[in-house]
This record gives C-alpha cells, sequence and structure tokens, in this order.
C-alpha cells in the first residue's frame, strides 16, 4: 500500500471518528430541555462544569454559555428566571412574583435591624475587616450576636488573621452573599444605599431571624473582645 493511500485512509478514520462522536451528541433543542430540567431540580446554583458532567463533557464551555442564553430568553417572559450567580446558573422566582406566592403561606420575614445592615455593608464593601474597623467605621460596637448570626446565615466568614499585635479575625462576605443577592462577583454590588433593598428582597424567601441586639456601649466591651 502506497504511502498517500495509508495517509488518505488515517484521514477517513478521523473523519469517522469525529462524526461518531458529533452524532452521539444530543440534539440541541434536547440539550436546553436537559439543562432546564437539571437546573429546575438543583437547590444549588450549578456551575459551567457541574453542567458539563450532564454531557460527558462534550459539549464544550462556549457551546454551553450559548444553550444556556438562548434557555433564558426562552423563560424571560415567565414568572421565573435563569440567571447567572456566583456559583454558577439556577432558577429563581422573579421579584414582581413573590407578593402573589405569599398569599399562599406568608413567610416569617426575618428582621435586618439597621445595625446588621450596617455592618454587612461595611464587611461587604471594605472586606476583609477586623471588627475593630467596622466599629471605627461605624463609631459604635459590633455585639457578637450580629458577627455570630451573619456568619451562621453563611454571609460572613472568617478568612484570616491581620498581622499586627493581637492578631485580630478578618472577616469577609461569602460566595453565598453573593448567590443570595443574585450577584456574580463583588464588581457587581449595588451603590450602598441599595444594598438594604436587595437583603430584604432576599429575606422575602428566607425564614432565618436576624438577630436585632443593640450593640453595647463601647466602653462597655470586654478586653477579650475588642481587637
Amino acid at each position: 500500500m502506497s504511502e498517500q493511500s495509508m495517509l488518505h485512509d488515517q484521514f477517513d478514520s478521523t473523519d469517522e471518528r469525529s462524526e461518531l462522536a458529533t452524532s452521539s451528541l444530543e440534539k440541541p433543542e434536547k440539550i436546553k430541555r436537559i439543562l432546564e430540567t437539571a437546573l429546575l431540580t438543583s437547590q444549588e446554583p450549578l456551575s459551567i462544569a457541574a453542567l458539563k458532567k450532564l454531557f460527558d463533557n462534550k459539549v464544550n464551555t462556549k457551546q454551553l454559555s450559548k444553550f444556556l442564553e438562548e434557555l433564558r430568553n426562552d423563560w424571560i417572559d415567565r414568572g421565573v428566571e435563569l440567571v447567572q450567580v456566583a456559583s454558577g446558573w439556577r432558577f429563581q422566582t422573579k421579584i414582581e412574583m413573590l407578593p402573589f406566592l405569599s398569599r399562599l403561606d406568608p413567610p416569617k420575614v426575618p428582621r435586618y435591624s439597621r445595625a446588621v445592615l450596617e455592618t454587612l455593608a461595611i464587611i461587604a464593601y471594605h472586606q476583609p475587616v477586623t471588627r475593630g474597623d467596622i466599629e471605627e467605621i461605624r463609631g459604635i460596637n459590633v455585639s457578637s450576636p450580629i458577627l455570630k448570626t451573619l456568619t451562621v446565615r453563611g454571609w460572613i466568614d472568617q478568612v484570616g488573621y491581620r498581622n499586627v499585635p493581637g492578631r485580630p479575625a478578618l472577616f469577609a462576605t461569602t460566595q453565598d452573599f453573593l448567590n443570595d443577592l443574585g450577584l456574580c462577583s463583588l464588581d457587581e454590588l449595588p451603590p450602598l444605599e441599595e444594598l438594604g433593598s436587595l437583603v430584604e428582597a432576599d429575606a422575602s424567601t428566607n425564614t432565618l431571624t436576624i438577630a436585632d441586639e443593640d450593640p453595647e456601649p463601647k466602653s462597655a466591651l470586654r478586653d477579650d473582645e475588642s481587637d
């Protein structure tokens, strides 16, 4: 067999394998239905890496992004929307639909005190910060229950220690914070005055009660609580 003939057979074989791989993929509409089903039934946002597993990684990132955008447009006029957040993609109820849903089962809306909102805002816009940083900006003490409740809520976490005497703990917001507010990154944080509205919107679909304790006067803090 000549070298030219061998090369021709090799190319034919490669084309056949490529054609076979392509034919093994689902049709575009079925891919979208698979994505739709996975996203509707998942309790957490799904990343691109997770969605690729649905197709044995035979659909690449660019293709998936295209299908997700098409799926988002398919749902644009409905009461549920497909959104991209920090952890990936998810379906969620549109904000304007929440008042109607609350008539079916009025939720116990958490109360976010001014102290909680101020503390969360300072951490979000100045992170990483210590408890002392927060108190300096607010001009008043931060009670321990506020930090604890924000931590339990999953919105803030301890991310390290400042390299100064006493090594005070550093706090920052979490990926759950971005997910709950429908944001992909900290770059999408709204103006400070709008943050409270986003938090309250999330509260309408969450039943966790946020501690509403008045901060102690700064002079009343124990030495071991200060930074």
